[in-house]
């Protein structure tokens, strides 16, 4: 069900001690091969953390081979963000010290940090732990869970998943882990995720269907519109499947793999009770509606309102007036909003009661009918409760 469901990686997660609470802290996933693809899609904050500057550039070829990666480490103790040259030297000698390890070159090691921003990194702890998980590593599920479980910060659970596609050239397999419950904003939604799969495919196809799954996917959560410095989703391949998928059918499932981990984000959001599903359709383009619904899922009034089960159209209408006509034009007398099911507002004025509106299911449904034209999009989000301004009321304290 996670990054060791497809063949040739092993992972492991451990105990490092990076944590004060004692609890995992440490992932590792080696690609055994016999391909070594690697695509990347990282945080567009100005602020980027030294480890996501460093894996960015080995995707990109500045320490090696363009597009290819033996392994990836990731800690969950310190974000490694804003710590300046120190921050840099370390993200370095954490891929110097792994590549020794593996008998590769640093070159070939993606590096990976969460936590909190401006602590550096305990370094002889974190290189101790990085043998400790090199005996650790198994190509088992419990292996794979173990590394999904380390790479947790304030998440509450593990979140992991796979799908095996079967063809007529034989069957490949696609599996994932993800983090992530706070500062959930594009772009991307923030996290630290790793992809793995067995399918036979090179940097130019793994860029391609992850670029664009992202697109779609990840980039497509504003939990509560704050943009994380450490951002990375990493796709590996290792080939050892020996099959070679159809660009369609990779593209579709790297995108389905990711939109179930990315939901397991929104689920998972600090304090939420409910998931947020805001689409916009009947929109001039896409990207209309995209920064139409994305616009509406920024709302704060709206997401205190289904905290507390009430369906408050004027909500999503004055958040969604807000959209400047040159980026999504529509006529305001021709849009209808439904919630649940029920349109309780259809072109320009109050539609059916809003008492029938049933706001107890975890997942609410917000449907914007722009009535522009033909493209649609989708944007989730969460609720906003007193969960999350205690969580994060003491989150270094």
């Amino acid at each position: 069900m996670s990054v060791t469901a497809a063949k040739g990686f092993r992972a492991a997660g451990i105990r490092a001690g990076l944590k004060h609470s004692g609890k995992p802290d440490l992932a590792l996933v080696v690609n055994d091969g016999p391909l070594d693809v690697a695509a990347g899609v990282f945080t567009t904050n100005r602020f980027i953390a030294a480890p996501a500057v460093w894996s960015r550039e080995v995707i990109a070829g500045r320490h090696g081979r363009p597009g290819s990666a033996r392994a990836v480490i990731v800690n969950s103790g310190s974000a490694n963000a804003c710590t300046g040259a120190r921050g840099v030297a370390d993200a370095a000698a954490t891929a110097e010290h792994l590549a020794g390890l593996l008998d590769a070159d640093a070159g070939e090691i993606l590096v990976c940090s969460t936590g909190v921003i401006g602590v550096p990194i305990d370094m002889p702890v974190l290189l101790e732990g990085a043998g400790a998980a090199m005996r650790a590593l198994a190509a088992s599920q419990r292996a794979g869970h173990d590394a999904a479980e380390a790479i947790m910060t304030t998440d509450t659970v593990a979140k992991e998943d796979a799908v095996t596609v079967a063809g007529a050239d034989g069957a490949w397999t696609i599996g994932g882990m993800i983090k992530g419950v706070g500062m959930l904003a594009p772009g991307m939604a923030t996290m630290l995720c790793v992809i793995t799969t067995d399918a036979v495919v090179d940097a130019s196809a793994a860029e391609r269907a992850l670029s664009a799954a992202a697109a779609r996917t990840v980039n497509r959560i504003n939990s509560d519109g704050c943009m994380s410095t450490n951002d990375t989703v990493l796709l590996l391949a290792s080939g050892a499947s020996g099959t070679t998928p159809s660009p369609e059918a990779f593209d579709a499932a790297v995108a389905e793999v990711l939109a179930r981990l990315g939901r397991r984000l929104v689920a998972d959001a600090e304090g939420a009770t409910h998931d947020i599903a805001i689409t916009v359709s009947g929109a001039t383009t896409e990207a209309a509606a995209e920064a139409a619904a994305r616009t509406v899922s920024a709302s704060n009034l709206l997401k205190c309102a289904v905290a507390g089960a009430d369906p408050n159209w004027g909500r999503v209408l004055s958040q969604l007036g807000t959209v400047p006509e040159d980026v999504c034009p529509f006529d305001p007398d021709a849009v209808d909003v439904a919630i649940n099911g029920t349109t309780i507002f259809r072109h320009g004025g109050p539609g059916d009661d809003p008492d029938l509106v049933d706001m107890s299911p975890r997942e609410i449904r917000i449907d914007i009918d722009l009535s522009a034209g033909d493209a649609r999009a989708t944007v989730w989000t969460n609720d906003l409760t007193h969960g999350y301004v205690t969580i994060n009321g003491d989150y270094t304290t």
